[in-house]
């Protein structure tokens, strides 16, 4: 015989349980919220309340409170109730304002708005636009660059470089290589202090020049290796010797497809006539300015980070020396990027992109065209 208070029947709709699951998930969601919700989620599977605390770590009195509230609520009932206080000093109208002036106008003599300026004119504290701006996700002192290629043949070859990286041709190698040009050797004009418990490593903000160096590299897609070789310049005549290296370091029973940018060193009549001497060789160009289509420009975002930003190099030499150090190491233990979306997928988030940018032209000259009467 089945003694205690009965428990509320708890059944889930898909919607819901595809709510719950997400809740559990999703990295920014609050821990008490993704308790309930897991909560609900175990409930929801038949089991008792003592079951449910002692598998979630809580008392069987949370698991019935839960349970009880998403009976009767639903979702909503996970939700934390409106707690006693002060009112809400900062009306709707005061949120509005400060949203519409952050977002459509901009103070006198500058190109942004800092909080204390939106204050003064706005009429409240600066804190107070700070949690504004946060509850908004608006972040008017940070500014990011973007640039929309113009290729007419875009789409063609984003389809043709994402195919190869995602369907490799079969007896075939595919090297995404480029170059990084100019690299300088440099050295702090003061001693470096190293990292101690409570202190960060320091160096000086200025620096002495020995001289640069170019790289040029090739990234199997596969297997993450690098092929690297560096010269004094970044002309033709030198990114002709770094496809000899290629060449004679690639089985001759390989086809070889090259992913690479529009640079005029690619294109010249020495390399021309390079590949029509070597049938094996397939050149793939990305778009123009779409070298983020290029592979290994991530990979000399690594050298940058791990080497080259915080290094110091009292001549060139020394700088190759280093450069050929984290090729080598990286090749030791080499992990290739894994590309994962799709061509249509990348176009499709281009074109969205490229309209909302003509959207919002389209709306600054309509504003100016009022504002000029022209």
């Amino acid at each position: 015989m089945k003694t205690g208070r009965p428990k509320a029947d708890l059944s889930l709709t898909a919607e819901e349980r595809d709510i719950l699951q997400g809740l559990t998930r999703r990295r920014k969601t609050a821990q008490g919220l993704a308790l309930r919700a897991q909560i609900v989620l175990a409930c929801a599977e038949g089991l008792d309340n003592k079951t449910v605390a002692g598998k979630l770590g809580v008392c069987g009195a949370t698991v019935g409170k839960w349970r009880s509230r998403f009976v009767a609520l639903r979702v909503d009932g996970l939700l934390d109730e409106p707690r006693p206080g002060a009112p809400r000093k900062v009306s709707d109208a005061a949120v509005e304002k400060v949203v519409t002036m952050t977002l459509e106008a901009k103070p006198r003599g500058a190109t942004h708005w800092s909080s204390r300026l939106l204050a003064k004119q706005a009429g409240l504290s600066h804190m107070t636009v700070s949690r504004i701006w946060r509850a908004f996700g608006l972040q008017p002192h940070r500014s990011e660059t973007f640039k929309l290629s113009n290729d007419p043949l875009l789409v063609d070859k984003v389809r043709d470089i994402v195919g190869l990286y995602m369907s490799p041709p079969i007896n075939a190698l595919v090297l995404c290589v480029d170059e990084k040009s100019q690299i300088q050797a440099l050295d702090r004009t003061q001693p470096l202090l190293p990292m101690r418990p409570g202190q960060v490593e320091r160096r000086t903000h200025d620096y002495e020049r020995h001289g640069t160096t170019s790289l040029f590299a090739a990234l199997n897609i596969l297997t993450g290796t690098v092929i690297g070789e560096m010269h004094g310049r970044h002309r033709s005549i030198e990114f002709r010797k770094f496809l000899d290296t290629i060449e004679a370091e690639v089985p001759t029973d390989l086809d070889i497809h090259l992913v690479m940018d529009n640079y005029a060193t690619h294109k010249s009549p020495i390399i021309r006539n390079w590949f029509a001497k070597r049938p094996r060789f397939h050149v793939h160009f990305t778009p123009t300015y779409g070298s983020w289509l290029n592979q290994v420009e991530r990979w000399f975002a690594l050298l940058t980070e791990r080497q080259i930003k915080r290094g110091t190099h009292r001549s060139v030499r020394q700088l190759q020396q280093a450069i050929k150090k984290f090729i080598a190491a990286h090749n030791d233990d080499p992990k290739p990027f894994v590309w994962v979306k799709s061509a249509d997928q990348i176009l499709w988030s281009i074109a969205r992109f490229a309209q909302r940018t003509l959207d919002d032209h389209a709306a600054e000259l309509n504003e100016r065209t009022s504002v000029t009467g022209h």
